[in-house]
């Protein structure tokens, strides 16, 4: 794989998708629900996958593409170039806010991230990566995140997780709640994942992510030094769900030991 043309053909089509996405706004959006009434799917998502499908397809027919909204082909190995894609990550924020959403893109070789996109197509703000070269956002490198103490580090959490439940001892989140500087939600992994990666946020937890949730953000992690696992302090498997943390090298391994204990 030429990376270098892979990155400049992501992100003509990137910024290509974020045009068409915002055109969308002057007609009437379809909303649908897929597994519960708060996971909701548009004809955007789907008319945006299937741009992203045919694009990929015409620039390079031997790569494939794993979508968050099953367009294209099954996908059930990483081998050679695989695309990890979520046209709109955030698609409640889509709908209700039409804002903090973002496109999530990742470009594997051979089960290995190369290229990292998450794209806020709203604010037209782009965060990225080259495994090996560095992370941007926009036009400036991202730097190395920098050490910090739990006490003073702010996180990404959804508020159901403080609340009783059957995922997660509740009591241990309460605990990171009151120790942490400060708590926020935004309603799209992607986006929080941005804001650990760009020191905006020292850590983001989530009790199920999918492939596409996280595919570039996890690139663009390694780059500024953010270590991402599941709950077991694991790698991610790109071809299943999982809990999830991204957060800062120096407070990651602490918030799995004193503070995560899944039910």
């Amino acid at each position: 794989m030429d990376v270098k043309q892979v990155d400049q053909f992501a992100k003509e089509i990137l910024f290509e998708a974020g045009k068409r996405i915002r055109a969308a706004f002057s007609y009437d959006i379809e909303i649908e629900t897929k597994s519960n009434a708060n996971d909701l799917v548009t004809n955007i998502d789907r008319d945006t996958e299937l741009f992203f499908i045919e694009q990929i397809k015409g620039f390079d027919s031997t790569h494939r593409i794993l979508g968050e909204e099953g367009m294209g082909e099954k996908v059930d190995s990483l081998e050679g170039v695989v695309w990890i894609i979520d046209p709109i990550d955030g698609t409640m924020n889509f709908v209700k806010q039409h804002r903090h959403f973002m496109i999530s893109i990742g470009v594997f070789e051979d089960g290995v991230g190369i290229l990292g996109y998450i794209y806020d197509v709203m604010r037209e703000d782009l965060f990225y990566a080259i495994a090996g070269e560095g992370a941007w956002y926009n036009d400036s490198s991202l730097r190395k995140l920098q050490p910090l103490s739990i006490n003073e580090a702010v996180i990404g959490i959804n508020a159901n997780w403080v609340t009783p439940n059957n995922k997660i001892n509740h009591d241990k989140i309460i605990d990171l709640v009151r120790t942490v500087r400060g708590t926020r939600s935004y309603g799209s992994a992607a986006m929080e994942i941005a804001f650990v990666v760009s020191g905006k946020l020292d850590a983001y937890i989530s009790m199920r992510l999918a492939p596409w949730d996280i595919g570039g953000g996890t690139i663009i992690a390694k780059e500024v030094g953010a270590i991402a696992t599941n709950f077991n302090g694991n790698a991610f498997d790109f071809l299943t769900t999982d809990t999830f943390l991204i957060a800062n090298p120096s407070i990651h391994q602490l918030i799995l030991d004193q503070y995560i204990e899944e039910k």
